[in-house]
């Protein structure tokens, strides 16, 4: 069973930048597909990024373009590196994993099993 601690949030003023990390112990991340997700107050938690153990990625389209997801499966660390960061992206941000073998992305918060605690971003208007 893999335990998930996310790092990373703060308070970043409109157009800042912030890196998140989500380190994984317990097992390896090669074998397990990644999402990231966040969920602002009184809002429903959104899908943000994911990446599959090929590869490949998604995104959401409010952060298409700004955000981008990576893994580095050697310090089972995921990285989310968010960029000209607007107000809208304030929220609690998790990451999620689920094992498999399978090539492709999960993108629905369902699909996975494994959660981290959840760091705090603020984005100052």
């Amino acid at each position: 069973e893999v335990q998930l601690v996310e790092s990373g949030g703060g308070l970043v003023q409109t157009g800042g930048s912030l890196r998140l990390s989500c380190v994984a112990s317990g097992d390896t991340i090669a074998d397990y597909a990644i999402g990231w997700f966040r969920q602002a107050p009184g809002k429903e938690r959104e899908e943000v990024s994911c990446s599959g153990i090929d590869g490949r990625t998604q995104y959401s389209d409010s952060v298409k373009g700004r955000f981008a997801i990576s893994r580095n499966n050697a310090k089972s660390t995921v990285y989310l590196q968010m960029n000209s960061l607007k107000p809208e992206d304030t929220a609690v941000y998790y990451c999620a994993a689920r094992i498999t073998y399978s090539s492709g992305v999960y993108y629905s918060a369902r699909s996975y099993d494994y959660w981290g605690q959840g760091t705090q971003v603020t984005v100052s208007s």
